[in-house]
Parts: C-alpha cells; sequence; structure tokens
C-alpha cells in the first residue's frame, strides 16, 4: 500500500492563508490594545500557535488539495471543521502557558477572523479564477440558453455549464412549472413559467438554444413540450433518462447532453412488463434468430441475451453485421453466454436442416426478409424466393424438429397490400394460421405485426437527419403520406411478449399508437435543429415511388381481441386458408418462378393474396383514414372481440 503524504496542492492559496493569518493578528492587536495582559512578543507567540494549528488541520483535512473554483459543501465543510480542530489544539496548548483570560477570548476573536478571512480568500480566487472567466466568453462566442427544468438534474447542468472553462454557454433563465419556484432565483439565474409560456417568456431574449433537463418527464409532457419548442427559433438539446447527481463535482453533466432523437418525438410511455413472465419463456432455451444481424434481429439477440438462453444462434446470410453483433454480446457478457454465428440463407432447406439438426433450437425468431418496397417490385422473384419460400421452408424444419415456438416478424404493408413485398408478407401470415392444420405439430405458430421502426435500417428518419444535416433538401416521396412509428427497443420488447403468448397460429398486432404525417415529422425535425422549414431547409416531394401506400393500415377486418397486455391485439382469424391450399400456392409460385417473367409472378401472388390490390384503389380513402381515431383506442375500450 502506498503511504499517502501531505501535499500543498495551491501554493497561491496557502501563501494567502500566512499573510491573512498575520494581518487579522496584527490588525486585531492594534484594535483591542488590551495591554498589559498581553504583550506584542506574547501575542506573537500565541498567534503563532494558532496558525500553525490551523494549516496543520487545513492539510490534515486536505483544504490545500481542494479545487477551490469547483468547491462544494464538503469543501467549505472540511475547511471549518479544520478551523474548530486548530483552536481546540491550541487551547490544549495554552493551558501549559496558563494565559489570562482576556487573551484566550482575543485569540478566539483571531481564530473567528482567521476563518473569515480563509473564506474570502478561496472566494476571491473562485471568482477571479472560477466560473464565468473562461475562454469562449474571452472570445465573444457566448450562446445564451434556457435550461427548462429547476429541478436537480437542471440545476447540475447549470453547475457543469458554469464551471467548465471551455463552455460557450451561459444559462439566462431557468424555465419551470412548479408554482413555487416561479419568480424566485438560482445564483442570481431568475426562474421563469410555466413552460407552455416560452414564446412569450423568451420573444425579445438572447436565448439561442433550449435545454431539456428533466430526466424524469413522462413520455406525453415531454412530447408536449419537444412540440412547443419546434414552433421555436431555438437549437433544442435534451438531457436523456439517466440518474444525475451533482454531489461529485467532477461529473461532466454537459456530456449527457444530446440532440433530439425521432422517438422523442413519440407521444409514447415505453413498454413494461415483469421480467419474471419472460424468464421461463427464455431463460435456459436454446434461441435461434433468423436475420439476426438486422436492425429488428439484432434487437431481439439483445434483449433475449438478458433472460439467459443456454445457446443464442445468429443466422445471416450478411457476415459483418452478425460478426459485429456477437463480439458486442462477447463484450458485454464476458464470454459468459454461448453465443453462436452461423451464415446462411433461409433459402437453403438443406442449410436449414443442417442447422436445426445441430442446435435442435427451442424458440425461433423469424426476422430475416427482403423488406425494401422499390427494390421488390422490381424484383418480385427475389422477394417471393425469400420471403414466401424462405419463410416455408423454416416452418417444415420447425416442425420436424420439434421447435417450441415460432415467431415471425410481420409488417403493416401486409394489410391490404399494394407491393410485392406486401403480398408475399401477407402470405407468409397466411401460412402461419394454414399451420394449425398440422395434426402433432408441437410446435405454437405466430406471427407478430407492426408498423415503421424508428432507427431501423429501412427507416425513413435517418435519412432525414442526414439531409438536415447536409443542408438539405429533405425529400419526401408525398406530402400526405401518414405511418405508424415504434421504437426499436419497443418493438423488440413486445414481439418477445408476443411470443410467450402465442398458442397456435395467431397473428398479434402491436399497437402503434395514432399514425403520425411523415412531412410533420420532417418539419419538427427541422425545427428541433434550430432551423425553419422551407427557408433554411426545404422539404421536397419527389413523387410515389412504385407500390407505396399513402397510409398503411395494422388490422384486417373486425372482430380483433384485445389480450392481457395492453398494447398487443390477437387479429380473428376470418377466412383461414387450409393448409392444403398453402401448398397449392406454393406450387404456383414455384411454377411462376420457373418463367422468370414478372409479370406471371405479381398475377400469381394477386390470385393467391387477394387483398393486393393497386396502390391507386388504396390511396384514395387516405383522408377519411388519417381523421379516425385510433383503432387501438376502440378495441381497448370494448375489452373483448369487437
Amino acid at each position: 500500500m502506498v503511504k499517502e503524504k501531505f501535499y500543498v496542492y495551491n501554493p497561491i492559496v496557502f501563501a494567502a492563508d500566512c499573510i491573512s493569518f498575520l494581518l487579522v493578528s496584527l490588525a486585531l492587536y492594534s484594535l483591542t490594545r488590551i495591554e498589559p495582559q498581553l504583550s506584542f512578543k506574547q501575542m506573537m507567540i500565541q498567534s503563532m500557535i494558532l496558525i500553525i494549528c490551523t494549516i496543520f488541520y487545513d492539510i490534515v483535512f486536505h483544504t490545500y488539495q481542494s479545487i477551490w473554483i469547483y468547491a462544494g459543501a464538503k469543501e467549505y465543510t472540511d475547511l471549518f471543521l479544520a478551523s474548530c480542530c486548530a483552536y481546540g489544539t491550541y487551547l490544549l496548548i495554552a493551558a501549559f502557558l496558563k494565559p489570562h483570560y482576556s487573551v484566550l477570548l482575543f485569540m478566539l476573536t483571531v481564530a473567528i477572523f482567521t476563518f473569515a478571512a480563509q473564506l474570502l480568500t478561496r472566494l476571491a480566487y473562485r471568482h477571479l479564477l472560477g466560473p464565468g472567466k473562461n475562454s469562449a466568453k474571452k472570445r465573444g462566442n457566448t450562446r445564451n440558453i434556457a435550461i427548462i427544468g429547476a429541478g436537480s438534474a437542471g440545476i447540475a447542468l447549470y453547475n457543469e455549464l458554469k464551471r467548465n472553462p471551455e463552455s460557450p454557454y451561459r444559462v439566462w433563465c431557468f424555465l419551470d412549472d412548479d408554482k413555487a419556484l416561479i419568480g424566485k432565483r438560482i445564483n442570481g439565474i431568475k426562474i421563469l413559467g410555466p413552460v407552455n409560456s416560452a414564446a412569450d417568456i423568451l420573444r425579445n431574449s438572447p436565448v439561442s438554444d433550449i435545454f431539456l433537463a428533466i430526466p424524469t418527464l413522462p413520455e406525453k409532457r415531454k412530447k408536449e413540450i419537444l412540440d412547443l419548442c419546434s414552433d421555436l427559433p431555438y437549437y433544442i438539446k435534451i438531457l436523456p433518462d439517466c440518474v444525475l447527481s451533482y454531489k461529485d463535482v467532477r461529473q461532466n453533466y454537459a456530456s449527457f447532453l444530446r440532440k433530439i432523437k425521432p422517438e422523442d418525438l413519440l407521444e409514447r410511455s415505453g413498454v413494461e412488463f415483469d421480467r419474471d413472465e419472460l424468464e421461463p419463456h427464455l431463460a435456459g432455451k436454446v434461441v435461434l434468430v433468423t436475420g439476426g444481424g438486422g436492425s429488428i434481429g439484432s434487437e431481439l439477440c439483445r434483449q433475449i441475451a438478458t433472460y439467459n438462453p443456454s445457446k443464442l444462434i445468429i443466422f445471416d446470410i450478411i457476415e459483418n453485421s452478425a460478426y459485429l453483433l456477437k463480439k458486442e454480446l462477447d463484450f458485454i457478457y464476458k464470454g459468459s453466454m454461448d453465443v453462436q454465428v452461423e451464415i446462411g440463407t433461409i433459402r437453403d432447406e438443406g442449410r436449414l436442416n443442417e442447422l436445426f439438426r445441430k442446435y435442435r433450437p427451442d424458440i425461433v425468431y423469424h426476422a430475416a426478409a427482403h423488406k425494401h418496397v422499390p427494390l421488390m417490385e422490381r424484383n418480385p422473384g427475389e422477394a417471393v424466393k425469400n420471403n414466401i419460400f424462405g419463410t416455408y421452408n423454416l416452418l417444415k424444419v420447425s416442425a420436424l424438429y420439434g421447435c417450441e415456438k415460432f415467431v415471425m416478424i410481420s409488417t403493416d404493408k401486409a394489410v391490404n397490400p399494394t407491393n410485392v413485398m406486401g403480398a408475399t408478407k401477407r402470405y407468409c401470415e397466411m401460412m402461419i394460421q394454414a399451420m394449425a392444420d398440422i395434426q402433432d405439430c408441437r410446435t405454437e405458430y405466430s406471427a407478430v405485426r407492426f408498423g415503421n421502426v424508428l432507427g431501423s435500417n429501412g427507416s425513413v428518419v435517418p435519412l432525414f437527419m442526414s439531409q438536415i444535416e447536409h443542408g438539405g433538401p429533405i425529400t419526401i416521396t408525398d406530402k400526405r403520406i401518414i405511418r405508424y412509428f415504434m421504437t426499436i427497443s419497443e418493438a423488440a420488447s413486445l414481439v418477445l411478449k408476443a411470443g410467450s403468448m402465442a398458442r397456435k397460429s395467431e397473428i398479434f398486432i402491436l399497437d402503434m399508437g395514432k399514425p403520425a404525417k411523415i412531412v410533420s415529422l420532417a418539419e419538427n425535425l427541422v425545427r428541433l435543429a434550430g432551423l425553419k422549414p422551407y427557408t433554411d431547409i426545404q422539404i421536397v416531394e419527389t413523387g410515389l415511388r412504385p407500390g407505396e401506400k399513402l397510409y398503411e393500415e395494422l388490422l384486417i377486418g373486425e372482430g380483433n381481441t384485445a389480450t392481457s397486455m395492453e398494447k398487443i391485439f390477437i387479429e380473428k382469424q376470418n377466412n383461414r386458408v387450409r393448409y392444403t391450399d398453402i401448398e397449392k400456392g406454393i406450387k404456383m409460385l414455384s411454377n411462376a418462378l420457373d418463367t422468370e417473367n414478372n409479370e406471371i409472378i405479381m398475377a400469381t401472388l394477386k390470385k393467391l393474396v387477394p387483398t393486393f390490390k393497386a396502390p391507386e384503389e388504396v390511396n384514395s380513402k387516405v383522408e377519411s383514414v388519417f381523421v379516425e381515431s385510433s383503432i387501438f383506442e376502440r378495441l381497448r375500450a370494448s375489452g373483448e372481440d369487437g
């Protein structure tokens, strides 16, 4: 063990203390003149004893090792305790010298004024060299900010910005809804409010940035504030959901600030359910995830890993993403989890048999699919081979090897599809439902249908943000387009939960909330970047792409059922296709593929998927769909078959 030594890290403060001690003693002696009880020589001796005691305890309490420009309550408390101990020790020493009572009283006065001098020295040091003297301000690059939230997180952020010598920010005001705080001040900074009056409060102010510093804010209120801020000409940053403490003066709170993420604009609370509900479903199981390196598949793998499966198999045709995910999981779990990467395609039934024979998976999450709408319009054969034939192979192999559960990831584009991708996914759903006909099959099949996933590889929102960073323009196909949105983590969590609820060939639908206009989302992203849509960043229409729908749907028909999980519904099986018809359909598609004629392939798909319609036929209904209230609210209100 290294023995700690006493160091004086701040010679400036130390020298200032020594000088102030002597000056205080001389000044008090000249003012009190209590001779003959105390001569000048005696005064010097008594003072030197007290000074030595004070310096000794300042060293013991590490006050000279403190960085006083960042000092907090602990540093000032230690300084006070050092002074008390110093005078107490002086009294013990003075007992041997037997000074007059008036001398002890005089030295108590010296001790009090000495402590006051130490305080003044440190406050002066902090004022001259500490916060408020940063280089950014000297260069004239100061950015005035308003902090929304005058609670502990907001104060912690303010303190960090104030004491950071390189920070370009100066807090102009706090904004808060708490009536008990409005009108008061924090270190001279005004607390104004309520937050909804931000436009009036900040009008004609020097504020250029707004920092939202309420990490525990409910999602609904956070969206309300961000919507409010999006209408203001300020650059917005947010302090994320994490516990901040301003007791540690070395913590860089400003580093937690981040730009607005697309999910911040969703009026959605995160999905919550008891881990114990999923633990028996996944713990100790062999779990296979197809498309495991993709955006949805990789998030499924991350969440599955938290439930301690006996083995996790990442199956993907793209080796780089699967390899990086394995490295990530190996790093997080320090090699304690058995994670295997297998490369291959779901089109290859032989490869799937080899895989299932080797690992005997208990649960399969099927996320592999071709999802890009325009590309699949130009390559319908590839969509059929991968989405339909690949899923058909997986269904058969899962049944052959006695897999417990099979969960397929579907899409809202499968509902009344207007494109090849949606039609192939709808046929996959029909295959899932038809598996109920297989006798003596222990596998419980299900599909989970949801809409757009923010942050996924195919999401349009990251494209918008990239276009904003490059100065625009933002390109959207049509300003009338509306979409459902959900975060990747929430989608994966609900998929796992729905999978645990599956019993026999159900189609689960996730509550995506209310749909949002793509153009409104683009405008908000521009405003939250501190810019003006159509002035700083243009938003231009490029025209609908082949097969593109103006709106998406999540439910087919009526009579859908709410479940015990608030955000999960089951679609009632109306006109379910028999498994024998599915096999006939597979043969028809195989024959169509042999022709290598896209028109024949499309015609076959339309014959097998009766709801496959032309985009123009569906897009004419866009206005009536958008003004409807959320279908999920109606389902939840009914609480039963609707």
